[in-house]
Order: structure tokens, then sequence, then C-alpha cells
């Protein structure tokens, strides 16, 4: 420990001192120590290891080894300057050092006079502490510097960077809602906005003079609003060409952004939140999420989701770390022995040899800084380019990488030459596309400041051409007939495409669009498959052209079934899939939902990762080795389960109102209403609770003549059904309007041969049957087994059946619940005997059904307690049940598992995969040659 130094006595010594930094930086610092009553680097680490004075490191521009003045493992980095110096080159020095020295959390630089801490947290606001001689003499102050040797996690500035971007989108989202009052169109309005935005970042991060734009601001504030444009005009005029401003030098900027002098007028209220805004640290912004904030508070559709969830850079690395940056870590890491065995030749030669060698070492490390630099990204639906970002990031990242070993290996190091230029993008949205442009020049810009590059040579921007607005998926040529548009050239292929389920796609899109759509794609891809599949095959046709290499594309996981599967099964026709993850949760607009990611190629990939694992082989379904999608059809199965009806229109009614109509008099006919008035039920009446809602049914085929006869009912459907039949787009359907669209008669004929049915809702968290009388008509929201025994529904209750369905099932829309189907869930699943050939009066057949009659009554008796009132009774559901899954129904369960399993004649403790891949087995077996097709 060193001898003591107060305040006074350090402060007055270092306030006469003038020699240079070599002569005195050792010296103060073992004062400083003093002073703090720390331990010397010396003291505490005599050898050198984790704290010690002129540390060596390579600086990553130049690549010349050189020495950090003092160094400590996990704390800090610090280097001094001779008196007066300037402070902030000795800051880039540290950047330029602070991979090799092991990225400390603070950068300290001094020129004896001040100690600047500079803060070097990841994904948190960057923190400068300044403490001057004099500010030494505060305990305060003095006891907050001692945090620098001691606990310098106390000095992370707790907001992060993402929390600032999300801070000042808000707030822009308020300017955007003034413009729009002030009737200035969408895209002008955008425009000048992301140009506002790059100039607050511009003078933050010292690409313009110091608060330039700021003073624009406050000048004007309270004063006419000609004021502030007449201002803005000039400097976005410097900003196009490079020149002068209020006798500030400008920069060259322009790169399509600062293309015009054109600026809008803001009123005291927009300028009011300007100059809020103007005060915060732009320089920190996180562009792996603004451009999504930015794109929706410039757009009022989406300005309510401001304050929801965005997808993160942790979240676009699942896609960009796999598909981009795998093959070439491999190459580096092959790359980094070579090289070092070769400078290990080259320092033992001399003369001839020692120069080829040097040659040669120059060649493999520059030749692969130059294939990272060559590597070129599309992004086919960029939206605002936080994918495109997010991989200009990891491969500037890796270039460092290069630069700084051939540094350390003594080579002549160079600029990084990975650029924007190398990324594309698709972007039918203007604003957006040209968000994406401005989102990936300022995370360049941030890169290059936070390495230690300093910033981009003139002009500032420049246009990255291949950022294009066009539509990714349909194009119309000179005859205007559909076409497939020109995609820009690309090795790989990342992105977040549009998740528009099949069904939403004409009310959005149009019904020209849809079918010019699947005119062009007819062949490739199934007219009922979501909007997402179009850009997986145009991905896999580029791979099998081969015109790309990889590609990483995402879906809801309803891709993994029906119809949309079939873009997966066309990639491992001719490619693979050789990364996946099934069923992970995701942001869209906001809100959480369930995706899948799917990287695929042409084979040649041969590391094989699901769900973050590696596995042999992956399936079109996005599940391991077993390929469950081959199973098929059987005919056994058929002819039991059906979906049911669908009336296309309000005929269901309450139960008051067809207690009303039943007990009006006799109809012309001599016939009761109740003849066309049915109990209904949907999903809701199984999930949640009975509803006691019934519908008006004039069955498959009655004329109007004959339903007329049925007077209330009939009027009612005319009065409420018809006006609505009369817009749609079936003629038959607004023919024949008194009747359901499709009245399922298949199910009423399978019906009329039991008393009672069992039914589950097509989509629903959790897969539940339940028993109705053969009276109620089900909605086409349910699918509906025409059994009325208890073995039956027992195996449709088990665990055996619940796991088959959920790898054959489709999902629904942005993949939040798996959707349940009578022919690929149902008609696909092989039950322990053909249905209708089960052993009569057999053990194991009576133990299925005993355990689903008890699972049945003790379920009946949780929802119905004879004691429980109305608020009880309403929050005793099905689904609340499953929710909580109590002992007593996890042993229900298990009893009924047991038995179905003993039934198949198969052990009692398989794995779920062991039950799928007998499952298979048994299908396949069973099938012959039954069409696999669903």
């Amino acid at each position: 420990m060193p001898s003591s130094l107060s305040p006074q006595e350090f402060v007055a010594k270092w306030k006469k001192v003038t020699q240079n930094e070599i002569a005195t930086s050792q010296s103060h610092f073992i004062d400083l120590c003093a002073l703090l009553g720390l331990p010397t680097p010396t003291t505490a680490d005599p050898i050198g290891k984790t704290y010690a004075f002129e540390m060596r490191a390579t600086k990553s521009d130049s690549g010349h080894s050189g020495r950090a003045d003092v160094w400590k493992k996990s704390f800090f980095a610090w280097e001094y300057k001779r008196k007066g110096s300037s402070l902030d080159s000795a800051y880039q020095q540290l950047q330029l050092y602070r991979e090799a020295l092991e990225n400390p959390p603070l950068l300290v630089v001094s020129d004896i006079s001040t100690i600047q801490v500079h803060t070097n947290f990841t994904n948190t606001v960057k923190q400068v502490y300044t403490f001057s001689l004099d500010d030494l003499l505060d305990s305060r102050r003095l006891d907050q510097l001692r945090l620098v040797f001691t606990n310098p996690e106390a000095m992370r500035k707790p907001i992060t960077t993402a929390e600032v971007t999300e801070t000042v989108a808000k707030e822009f989202a308020r300017i955007a809602e003034n413009l729009r009052r002030q009737q200035i169109a969408p895209d002008r309005a955008a425009h000048f906005l992301i140009r506002i935005l790059f100039c607050l970042f511009a003078e933050d991060i010292g690409l313009l003079p110091a608060s330039i734009f700021s003073k624009i601001v406050e000048r004007s504030y309270q004063r006419p609003a000609a004021l502030f444009a007449n201002e803005l005009r000039q400097l976005f005029a410097a900003m196009q060409t490079g020149g002068f401003y209020s006798l500030e030098d400008i920069p060259h900027f322009n790169g399509g952004l600062f293309d015009s002098e054109d600026v809008i007028e803001l009123n005291n209220e927009a300028l009011e939140i300007l100059l809020k805004v103007a005060k915060m640290d732009w320089s920190v912004i996180e562009p792996a999420v603004l451009g999504t904030l930015f794109e929706r508070s410039l757009d009022p559709g989406k300005r309510s989701q401001l304050g929801a969830h965005y997808t993160s850079r942790d979240d676009i690395l699942l896609i960009v770390e796999p598909v981009l940056m795998q093959p070439l870590r491999r190459q580096w890491d092959a790359i980094q022995p070579q090289a070092r065995a070769l400078a290990q030749k080259r320092d033992g030669a001399t003369g001839p040899t020692r120069a080829r060698l040097e040659k040669e070492l120059a060649s493999l490390l520059t030749g692969f800084a130059d294939e990272i630099a060559a590597v070129r990204v599309l992004d086919p639906a960029c939206g605002s380019g936080n994918f495109l970002y997010v991989a200009l990031k990891q491969l500037l990242d890796l270039q460092k990488a290069v630069i700084v070993l051939a540094g350390e290996l003594g080579l002549t190091t160079f600029f990084p030459t990975v650029s924007p230029q190398q990324l594309s993008g698709i972007e039918v949205n203007e604003y957006a596309s040209e968000l994406a442009q401005t989102t990936i020049w300022i995370g360049y810009i941030q890169w290059l400041r936070d390495n230690g590059f300093g910033r981009p040579e003139e002009p500032i921007l420049k246009p990255i051409k291949s950022v294009v607005k066009m539509d990714a998926i349909l194009a119309y040529d000179s005859a205007g007939q559909p076409t497939e548009p020109v995609w820009p050239k690309a090795d790989i292929i990342i992105g977040n495409p549009p998740f528009l389920g099949d069904k939403k796609m004409r009310s959005e899109m149009g019904n020209k669009y849809v079918e010019d759509l699947r005119k062009l794609y007819l062949g490739r891809i199934p007219g009922g498959s979501d909007l997402v599949c179009y850009w997986f095959e145009r991905a896999r046709s580029f791979i099998a052209a081969g015109q790309t290499s990889r590609a990483g594309l995402l879906a809801t996981n309803s891709i993994r079934g029906g119809a949309n599967r079939k873009v997966l099964e066309r990639i491992k026709e001719n490619g693979n899939i050789f990364m996946a993850w099934g069923d992970r949760e995701w942001v869209l607009d906001g809100a959480a939902v369930r995706i899948s990611m799917v990287g695929f190629d042409n084979g040649l990939e041969k590391l094989i990762q699901l769900n973050g694992e590696v596995v042999q082989e992956i399936s079109p379904d996005l599940q391991g080795k077993l390929d469950i999608t081959s199973a098929k059809r059987l005919t056994e199965n058929l002819g039991l389960a059906f979906i049911g009806d669908t009336k296309k229109g309000q005929f269901d009614i309450s139960g008051s109102l067809a207690n009303t109509m039943n007990q009006s008099p006799l109809n012309p006919n001599g016939r009761p209403n109740n003849d066309v008035i049915r109990p209904w039920i949907n999903g809701l009446d199984i999930t949640d609770r009975p509803r006691n809602m019934y519908i008006i049914d004039f069955g498959v085929k009655m004329e109007e003549s004959e339903a007329a006869l049925y007077e209330q009912p009939y009027e009612y459907v005319r009065k409420n059904i018809k006006p609505f039949r009369d817009k749609v787009r079936n003629p038959l359907e607004r023919a024949k309007w008194w009747l359901h669209a499709r009245p399922a008669s298949d199910l009423r004929i399978a019906l009329k041969k039991v008393t009672r049915y069992m039914a589950t809702s097509n989509v629903a968290k959790f897969r539940l049957f339940d028993w109705f009388s053969s009276e109620i008509i089900p909605s086409h929201s349910l699918t509906v087994i025409a059994r009325e025994d208890d073995y039956f529904f027992g195996v449709l209750h088990s665990k055996l059946h619940e796991l088959w369905s959920l790898r054959m099932c489709t999902w629904l829309g942005v993949g939040n619940d798996p959707r349940y189907t009578p022919t690929t869930c149902f008609e696909t699943f092989p039950f322990p005997w053909s249905p209708g050939q089960e052993p009569a009066g057999d053990s194991r057949v009576e133990a299925i059904a005993q355990a689903a009659r008890e699972l049945v009554q003790k379920r009946d008796n949780w929802l119905n307690p004879p004691d429980a009132d109305e608020a009880e009774l309403k929050k005793r559901t099905l689904t609340n049940l499953y929710n909580q899954r109590p002992t007593w129904l996890d042993m229900a369960h298990q009893k009924l598992d047991k038995a179905v399993l003993t039934a198949y004649g198969w052990p009692t403790n398989l794995t779920d995969e062991d039950i799928l891949e007998r499952l298979l087995a048994l299908n396949l077996g069973r099938s012959g040659n039954a069409p696999k097709e669903f």
C-alpha cells in the first residue's frame, strides 16, 4: 500500500508539473493510488498479469503494437497525454486498443490536470465522468473516482440505448401528429422528420458542429415559424454539397437524404417538443430498434404500438448469425492458426524467404478481409432496415478482428472496407425504405466512432441504391401481365417478410392482387398459402439457380403445416433446411406471436441445428429426424370427423329469443317453430361456459316457399340475413340466402346414427373434447367426431392423440394457437384398433372407457359445483382448469394415458418422440397406397 497523500498535497503538487507524458504518467498514477488509499499495480500484481503499467496492445487502425499506460483487467484501460493535449485523441487511441485489452468496462484518459472516465458497457448509454484537479478536493468526487478502481459497474448509466431510442421515438410521434393536423402530406412529413432525426444524431456524434441544430431550434422557439424554416433551409443547403452555415464549416452529406432544401415550418407546439428532444444524447440511439420505433412514430396507424414490444438485436441475431456469419466464422477459425504459424516462420527467416512469408501472410489476411467486404446481403422485406443494420455490424466486427490480428502480427493494417454498399433491401413503403437507409448509415457511423476509426470520408452519406421501393413478389410487364420482380443480386437473403394469413389476403390486398399472385406462382405455391410463403419460394428459386447461397427467413409457425408446408417440402427437394426454430415467441406490430425461423441452402451446410441444438436432420414440419409429415390419411378413419355447419350470416339467436319464437302459435303449415330453431354451439361453449345459444336452420335444401311458412324465423332471416347475403360474391349463397352457406350435409347424416357426439374447438390452446347431444348444431369452428362411445373419446383425449395433433396441425394466423383439422389431425391418426374393429368385451377397451368417464365426471363436478354463485361459475371454464392443471386432473389424465398405451401394447414410460415414432410406423403400416395429400 503506498504512503497516504492528502487531497491538498496531491493537487498542489500536480498543478505545478509541466513535464511531458512519459516523465509524469507513472508517477501521477502512483500518487493517485496514494490519494485514494489503494495499492499500485506493482504492489497489487507484481507479475503484471491483471494489473500493470505499459500493457502491450495492438491498434486496430494501424496494426502497430502500442502500450496502454495502465491496465486493470475487467476494470479499466488508462491513457495519459501531455498536459493540455487533446483528450479526444487519447480516447480514440484507447478505442483502438480495447479489444486487445479484453474490452474493459471503463476507458480513462488524463492530461494530469483532468481525468476523463468513459464507460464502455455494451447496450447502455455511454457516460463521461470528468474530474479536474480541484474536483479532487471534494470528498464526494474522490469517492466517485475511487469506483473506477473498485466498482466500475457502479458507473454504468441505468438507462439503456434502447430506452433512449424509445423516448425520442415517442416524442417524434407527437411532432408527426402535429404535422398531420396541419395536413402536411405524410410522405413529405416523414422525409422531413427523418432529416431532422439525422441532424440531431450528426451534431451529437460530431459530424456537425456542436449544438448547431439545437441552436436553430432554440433561436426559433417562440418566434415566427418562418425563422426556423429559413435557418434550416440554409443548413440543409450546406449539407447538400458541403459549405458554410453561420460561419461553421459543414461537411458534404447529401446521400439522397439532403438532396433538396425543402423544409416544413413548425409551429411552437412542434418546436417545443423538438427543443426537448434536442437535449437528449442522440449519439447513443440504438439502430437495431431505431427503424421500427420511428416507423411507428411516422405511421398514424402504428403509433399506438410505440409502447409495445419490438424485435431486439438479440432476436435478429438468431437469423443473422447462423445464416450469414456461421460460414465466415468457420473460415476465420481456420485462418487464425494459419496466420500465426506463418508469422512465426517469417520471424525466424531472413532475406527473400522472410519477404515471401510476409507477403503470404498479408495475402491470407487481406484476402479474407476482402471476402468479408464482398458479401452481398439482401433483405427482400427490409422495412426500416433492422436486419440489414445487424448484418452490417456483424460483418464489421469480424473484419475488425482481422485488422487487429494483422496489426498484432506486425502487418500494415487498413481502414475497414465493409460498408453499407454491400446491403440491399426491398420495401414497398416509401418512407420505410428511406428510413432503412438512414438506420444503416447511423449504425455504420456509430460503429466507426465506437471502434476508433473516426468517420466516413465525404460525402458522409452515400445513396444505398440497392435499397429499392417496390413490391417484392408481384410486378407487371409492359403488357400488364403478372411477372416476378427482379431482386438485387445477393449471396445471402435474410429477413422478416409480412405475416398475413390466407384469409386476410383479399381484404388487405384486394381480389385482383391475390388472383394475379396465385396465377403467377401456380404449381409452386398452393392457393391457400399464407403471404410469407411467396418470399420463401422466391429465395428457394434463387438458391436452386445458384444465384444465392443461403437464406434465412421468418414466418408464423403455421408454415409448418397445411398448404404452407409445401414450400418447405420444395426447399427439401433440391436443397436442405440447416437451421430452424420451430415455435418461438416473437413480436409482430407490438403483439407477442409464435413464429418459426428457417435457414436453408443448396445442401452444402453440414451443421444442422434445430431449436439451438445439433440434430441429424430437420423435417418440413421443422421437427427432428422423425418426419411425421410423411403420414398418410387412413381410409379406415374416413366418415367420422367433420367440420361443423358454416352459416355465413347471423342466423344464431339468444336463448330468450328462441324461447319467444318457440312459444308462438303454430304456423300456417301446422308446425311449431322449433322445427327450424335448434340449439347451437361454437368453440366458446367448450373452452368457456355454455351460452344457451340457438340457430335458425332451414336444413340443407328447404325451398323458400316452405321456409316462409315458419313465419317468425323466416322474417327474422329475411330482415337480418338477406341484406348481408345480397352482397356476397358466391351466387348460390346470394340466391339461397335463407339457408346456411355450407350446412354440412355429411355431418348431419352421420349424426342421425348417434345420440351424442364429441367435439373440439378447431383453434385452442389445449386439445379439449366434450360431449354434446346430436340435436345440437355445431359451428364450423368445431371439429365433430360422430362416435358416441367413451372408448373413442378416451383415445382422442389422451396424450398420444394430443402429441400427434400438435405435430400434424396448422396454426392460426400469426401462430398463437394450434388449428385442429379432420384431415391432417384425425384422419391420419392410427387408433389402437381400426375404428369399428374394436374387440367386443375387451378389458383394454373398457379400461379406456372407464378412465374417460371418470375424467369427464370429475371435470363436470369442478365446472358446476352445486353451491357456486354466478361469479364463481364464470371463472370455472375448461381453459382455466387446464391452465391450472390441478393434481387430480393430472392424475386422471395419467390414468387415461396409461390405459391407451396398454391398448396399443406399448410400454407406459415412452418418451414423446418414442410415441410419435411408433404412431408414424403404425400409420404407414396401415396406409398402404392411401394418398399423402391433405
